[in-house]
């Protein structure tokens, strides 16, 4: 039998698990379904910057303000910008900065333990999505199980199964790939790359490439290496299952870089992770669409160079539930006064994620990020 679900939530990132969270804080239960087998099935990622007027503001309204005030990385707001020598050219320690760092997980963490158990379910890969004749929603898992809802919420991420139920729109490839790795125990094992990161984030930046680089909680360095490439330079430029080849492929293209920074490559441990990065046209948004919608990067995908993505998909979570808390048994009124407010603000920081993309890798790009940040008065950091 078809089991239905009042309000179903597809995903249990941060933006999926802040809408469940809040919508638990007003007495409303969602069914969140997420294709890992278990919270612990993959590594969540580094360190993320928690805005006030986004992230803060979603952990505030989700009651676990003092929760995540207890997992903040002391000094990991610290910013270091270097050319490809190795000079910095910036530097600060990040003390008087309103984005303190977490790390994802930890996040990730706080959020799950804050819903009933039950909540989530793990294993439960969404293959598609219809509308039926009466207006609920179809849900289809991969094993082959289906299920109803009143309302469907997309928080499945950039390739969303949800996405094609209110918009056409599929992610483009921005021109930039990034490579993914972690060097572990950094001050023991690593010490030169680790006096090269410092105790926060790193940027180096040089001839549309670069380094960019964070300490996390745990003493490692985690790591990306960012250059312009072909779509398909990700799966048919390097072969990435061969990790030492892949290190020398990837080295070769920062062959006249200094030591200090090609060592972020050359000790990495394990793998080497290719990221192409994609985006959703700037300014995406759809009609509305009764029962469904969107939020995170199923919304508003969006280049990592704001620090944007995390923050804002946990604000939208937040902001959804406190519409439907605010207009009981209204869905429809809930969902326009949200999208409302979503498109606006997810155009101005898509816009604002393209722009530092064209900075951090255009021309005399350390520089040009030195300018930025000391016209704003801001640490960096990606998303």
């Amino acid at each position: 039998m078809t089991s239905h679900h009042p309000i179903a939530v597809i995903g249990a990132g941060l933006g999926g698990l802040a809408l469940a969270r809040v919508l638990h804080v007003n007495g409303i239960r969602a069914a969140v379904f997420d294709l890992d087998a278990s919270p612990a099935a993959r590594a969540q990622g580094g360190m993320l910057d928690m805005h006030v007027e986004s992230g803060q503001a979603a952990l505030r309204a989700a009651g676990l303000f003092e929760e995540f005030r207890a997992i903040v990385h002391a000094g990991g707001e610290a910013t270091r910008i270097l050319d490809k020598d190795a000079t910095v050219l910036m530097e600060n320690d990040g003390e008087d900065g309103e984005r303190p760092e977490v790390s994802r997980g930890a996040l990730r963490d706080i959020l799950l333990d804050s819903l009933p158990e039950g909540t989530v379910r793990w294993g439960a890969k969404v293959t598609g999505a219809r509308t039926l004749i009466d207006g609920r929603h179809e849900v289809t898992l991969a094993d082959g199980e289906t299920f109803t809802t009143d309302l469907l919420i997309g928080a499945d991420g950039a390739w969303s199964k949800v996405r094609p139920l209110v918009s056409g729109a599929v992610p483009a490839y921005s021109g930039l790939s990034m490579v993914e790795l972690s060097l572990l125990d950094a001050d023991i094992r690593h010490p030169e790359a680790a006096g090269v990161v410092g105790g926060g984030m790193l940027f180096a930046l040089s001839d549309e490439k670069g380094f960019l680089a964070h300490r996390d909680t745990d003493g490692s360095l985690h790591v990306y290496a960012a250059l312009k490439t072909p779509a398909d330079w990700a799966t048919s430029g390097i072969d990435f299952t061969d990790t030492e080849a892949a290190k020398a492929s990837l080295l070769a293209h920062f062959d006249d870089w200094d030591k200090r920074l090609r060592v972020l490559v050359s000790e990495a441990d394990g793998p080497l992770v290719p990221r192409p990065i994609h985006a959703l046209p700037v300014g995406h948004r759809w009609e509305r669409v009764p029962g469904v919608t969107l939020l995170g990067d199923a919304a508003h995908l969006m280049s990592p160079f704001a620090g944007e993505g995390a923050n804002l998909a946990m604000l939208d979570g937040a902001e959804l539930a406190t519409a439907f808390a605010a207009h009981p048994g209204d869905i429809e009124t809930a969902l326009a006064a949200y999208e409302l407010a979503l498109f606006p603000r997810s155009e101005s920081a898509a816009a604002d994620s393209a722009a530092s993309l064209d900075l951090c890798f255009g021309p005399d790009a350390s520089q040009a990020l030195v300018d930025l940040m000391a016209g704003h008065h801001v640490a960096g950091a990606i998303d």
